[in-house]
């Protein structure tokens, strides 16, 4: 639910650049699985956003739970981070409860694990890049497979320096989502697209993540840039709080990533409002016509 990370710039600060080499190996992508089962139904890939450990770890492995029965496909897992400069202010409060909690890294492999144990949707894990590095980057990879765990989406990693990643991922065979937005150039968007693997983040607009009135006009251009890049399957994200949001993006995404709005329900209403939310934005999925 953020914006990518600029060329030569990353949260994870200064790291050595090594050649990154993308492989063709063969990878079953539990994130494209489930983005094509909702396209074969006729249906907008759904995916929701929820802060590992808001309010508590068993809280959001319910509301986890109740996204996938209420018409989520992919779940995304948010691990809290002290500095969420990218993320709005419902989040960065969600996040910040999370940590006085006493949230720690190695609980969102137990989410994972929950969640996946009780529902068949996609778990993504959402992190800045500091959390992994901390850990290891072959460590974390192999905690989140066997949790589970379908892949990252990495929000200040750009493919340049994610040679590491590509090694791990490949090895434990998860889906790396890496962001494009408005501003990404073509060049860029080639790379991005070709790194990626489960589907390509579109962000709708620069700025933080927050549930606004309309989807920014610039999402389609960012989708038909992916998609004439390569891409396969580009889901949209910020800005989508309604059933309309998701309803409009399905005419040329593949699916459209909801965040705030459940999160705001989560902390003010709880896991059945949650759910019921879900319900509500699935409404919009029905696609109008077949592709995107």
């Amino acid at each position: 639910m953020v914006q990518p990370a600029r060329k030569g710039h990353s949260g994870s600060g200064d790291r050595r650049r090594r050649r990154t080499t993308v492989s063709t190996t063969a990878i079953i992508s539990k994130t494209a699985a489930a983005i094509d089962r909702a396209l074969a139904d006729g249906r907008t890939a759904l995916v929701g956003y929820l802060p590992a450990g808001f309010p508590d770890v068993q809280t959001t492995i319910d509301a986890a739970v109740a996204l996938a029965e209420n018409g989520v496909d992919v779940i995304e897992i948010g691990i809290p981070y002290s500095d969420p400069v990218m993320d709005g202010q419902v989040i960065q409060a969600a996040t910040v409860q999370a940590l006085q909690n006493g949230f720690r890294v190695r609980q969102v492999f137990d989410i994972v694990a929950g969640i996946t144990a009780r529902c068949d949707a996609a778990v993504l894990v959402m992190t800045y890049w500091n959390p992994v590095m901390r850990m290891g980057v072959d460590e974390f990879s192999r905690r989140l497979a066997e949790a589970g765990g379908a892949g990252l989406i990495t929000p200040d990693l750009i493919p340049d320096e994610a040679a590491e990643w590509f090694e791990a991922s490949d090895k434990y065979g998860l889906d790396r989502v890496f962001l494009v937005a408005p501003s990404t150039s073509p060049e860029r968007m080639a790379m991005t697209v070709k790194a990626s693997r489960g589907f390509v983040y579109a962000v709708s607009l620069m700025g933080v993540t927050g549930a606004r009135a309309n989807v920014s006009d610039a999402a389609q251009r960012v989708v038909e840039a992916a998609h004439a890049a390569g891409a396969e399957r580009v889901c949209v994200g910020l800005g989508v709080s309604k059933a309309e949001h998701v309803r409009e993006i399905g005419e040329y995404a593949e699916g459209a990533i909801v965040g705030t709005a459940l999160v705001a329900a989560l902390g003010s209403q709880g896991v059945d409002a949650v759910g019921r939310l879900a319900a509500e934005l699935s409404s919009g999925t029905p696609r109008s016509r077949t592709g995107a």
